[in-house]
């Protein structure tokens, strides 16, 4: 499959490439991953998108130590990267003020390669608010952004999309409206791309 996905029927102009987006975020922890990572993947389709994502395109491989199994899953994950030409990216805060730095890496290793980004975030709060809800005494970044500015810089930089919810999501992991908000939001912006 080339890099930029594969091919979709499209009545009346002969075949067109269906873009191969990848799915990031901490879904990945979750202990239905795998169901709510197969649901993304088939919001995706309608759309017009080839949806790719951790655990079902790339499932952990076997290795001889823990170690050896984490590099396998990162080199998995950065390969599958490299096959796409955009990411979709959950950047609720996960584990503390900040998005996944999993997700965070795979978003600026996309920015290098030079992809599409569109990301999403089921928290309305400014970062600045939810860093002075447990102060440390250190510098606040304050500019109204979700998160890091170099994480929103690179989205807007890329020109892409970072949508972030008017109100708490109940389940920012599992929560697929924001999610399909996202993903629509992605396949007109790549619809709209010269082919």
């Amino acid at each position: 499959m080339s890099q930029s996905g594969g091919t979709l029927l499209d009545a009346g102009s002969g075949p067109r490439l269906r873009p191969r987006v990848y799915l990031a975020g901490p879904e990945v922890f979750l202990p239905d991953a795998l169901e709510v990572l197969a649901a993304k993947k088939r919001i995706c389709l309608p759309l017009g998108l080839e949806p790719v994502a951790p655990l079902i395109d790339t499932p952990p491989p076997p290795a001889a130590t823990a170690r050896a199994r984490a590099f396998a899953i990162a080199a998995g994950n950065e390969a599958l990267i490299r096959s796409c030409v955009a990411v979709i990216a959950n950047l609720s805060p996960f584990r503390g003020v900040s998005a996944d730095v999993g997700t965070v890496y795979e978003v600026g290793l996309a920015r290098g390669l030079g992809l599409a980004l569109f990301a999403y975030t089921c928290d309305p709060r400014d970062y600045a608010a939810r860093v002075l809800a447990d102060p440390d005494g250190l510098d606040i970044e304050d500019f109204g952004l979700s998160d890091n500015l170099m994480i929103e810089g690179g989205i807007a930089g890329a020109g892409g999309t970072f949508l972030r919810v008017s109100a708490p999501s109940a389940d920012p992991w599992r929560d697929l409206g924001t999610f399909t908000a996202c993903a629509r939001a992605a396949a007109a912006a790549l619809a709209a791309r010269p082919r």
